[in-house]
């Protein structure tokens, strides 16, 4: 399952019935559902899968306790469910996660209970835990680190979390191995119209043999995030700007700072939003922010304000502040919102996703979020059948396994590896067969170069930053340690690859670019 195959297959079919430009959660989505309804189904991203925006977020897979409180009840409702058919979908992935809101006064206490036990109560059959009131010595057993000065009580609420980047992969997985073609790094240049203006098709750029390949297709979805008005723009030179981007960035500290399993979920910032510090791979992710930025970016960085928000915010609730110094990762991410009417604050426009079809038949999908990626994509589907543009088939992505699925029974969470599911034995039986393979890419950390020959074979995996930023999630964890393993897994892929030295040294110094913004000097 490599890229290489991929495009022998797509130079076998005359024409798709679906192109999906973009790879991230919402493109993926769409590819399979796409494809496990029987169309021909082809997705391109420019960049890897998940490069932008769907390797970046908070890592929850939630309904959006933040949306319960402005009264969006339909999308906290549809978010809970879908909640719920990630958890049963990729049980490998996704996992409960108690969440802890710390009172400093009695009516926040009552407050929060209420609410939460009203948002549990929304997620019915799918719920992952009752919502529970704690008095304080039950708070601080949770959350051992936190501030006891003036603390009266605390809320302990049930959420879900997952890899957002191990997600996408196995999602593309999906959909390979339901007859999709998947390619990365190859862009969408150009929209092959008829002569009555109607998309026919898509002309595709590979980025690394620079080949130009027209592809047919019936149907051409834009996906692509916070791209979304580059295709517009492809479609329409004079189509005006449809989104606004708003940057999160999250920092990512040792687990001594949070210890334990539960999340700390802070409800009141001063910017608006929830904070959350999350346990996450042993680490600890705090975020996030909401700013609003000029333009889109592959790699955005983090601003100094939103990094000493972060830092200020956090060490508010917790006894041993933290420093700049103990930040071992901070990354970025652009979330594409739909452009509001008037002068509206960005935290405040709805995460809802609208689809829309143009003119030329170009379909285009804005908006939404990692964990209505399924719903997502079933209603972009379905809204293509109702245009009249592919004959009628049942969504069957309800019930669909996630690559790598398996009972939750059957994982071994104390295995650090316990994130590939039903792969875990493949990894383990290239670790037996080779013994370089069972070599750690860095001393610090568990992972293994048996996992750099999986995502280059299995996973799609073509440049050292696709293997360390979102196949294993180093470079998420720790940036140094991620700079410091990239000779070693340069040289692994170059072997497996059958490159030369210039490629391997252009790659450890493409990767030390690109990682060096998740560092904090």
């Amino acid at each position: 399952m490599d890229r290489s195959s991929q495009i022998k297959k797509l130079k076998r079919i005359a024409e798709f019935d679906i192109v999906i430009i973009g790879g991230g959660a919402t493109g993926l989505g769409i590819a399979v559902d796409s494809t496990t309804r029987g169309y021909k189904t082809l997705l391109v991203e420019a960049n890897d899968f998940a490069k932008c925006t769907s390797s970046r977020s908070t890592k929850l897979a939630h309904g959006g306790v933040r949306y319960l409180a402005q009264g969006d009840i339909a999308m906290v409702y549809e978010a809970l469910n879908e909640r719920g058919l990630m958890a049963k979908n990729a049980a490998h992935l996704v996992r409960k996660q108690p969440f802890v809101i710390p009172n400093y006064n009695t009516v926040d206490g009552y407050y929060y209970s209420t609410g939460l036990k009203v948002y549990n109560w929304m997620s019915r059959s799918l719920s992952l835990g009752k919502t529970k009131f704690l008095n304080k010595e039950e708070t601080v057993e949770r959350l051992s680190t936190l501030k006891q000065e003036k603390l009266k009580s605390g809320v302990v609420y049930f959420d879900g979390q997952f890899d957002d980047a191990r997600f996408a992969i196995n999602l593309a997985q999906t959909a390979v191995e339901n007859n999709a073609v998947l390619l990365n790094y190859f862009k969408a240049t150009k929209l092959l119209k008829k002569e009555d203006g109607k998309i026919n098709g898509v002309t595709i750029f590979d980025q690394f043999t620079q080949e130009k390949i027209k592809v047919k297709s019936k149907v051409v979805v834009n996906a692509t995030g916070i791209f979304i008005d580059d295709i517009l723009k492809l479609d329409d030179k004079n189509s005006e700007q449809s989104i606004v981007h708003s940057q999160g960035v999250h920092l990512v500290v040792d687990s001594k700072h949070l210890p334990g399993k539960n999340a700390l979920m802070i409800p009141k910032t001063s910017d608006g939003r929830v904070l959350f510090a999350v346990p996450w791979h042993k680490k600890v992710i705090i975020g996030t922010t909401d700013t609003q930025v000029d333009g889109a970016r592959e790699e955005p960085i983090a601003l100094e304000e939103e990094i000493e928000f972060i830092i200020t915010t956090f060490n508010k609730y917790i006894n041993a502040t933290i420093t700049r110094k103990d930040v071992l990762s901070v990354f970025a991410g652009l979330r594409p919102l739909a452009k509001p009417k008037g002068d509206k604050d960005s935290k405040e426009i709805s995460r809802s996703h609208k689809i829309a079809i143009s003119a030329s038949g170009l379909v285009t999908i804005s908006g939404g979020k990692w964990t209505t990626y399924r719903k997502m994509a079933e209603d972009t589907i379905d809204k293509i059948i109702r245009a009249h543009k592919l004959p009628d088939a049942d969504c069957i992505t309800k019930e669909l396994s996630i690559h790598g699925n398996v009972a939750k029974k059957s994982l071994n969470k104390k295995n650090p590896l316990h994130w590939y599911g039903a792969d875990l034995h493949a990894i383990e039986s290239l670790e037996n067969q080779n013994p370089a393979y069972a070599e750690k890419i860095h001393p610090n950390y568990p992972f293994t170069m048996a996992q750099v020959v999986w995502a280059v074979k299995q996973e799609f995996a073509e440049t050292v930053e696709d293997v360390l930023a979102r196949r294993t999630r180093l470079l998420f964890l720790d940036a140094k340690a991620a700079i410091e393993a990239a000779p070693a897994v340069a040289t692994c892929m170059q072997t497996l690859k059958g490159k030369d030295n210039t490629w391997k040294d252009a790659q450890i110094k493409a990767f030390s670019k690109v990682a060096k913004h998740y560092l904090i000097s």
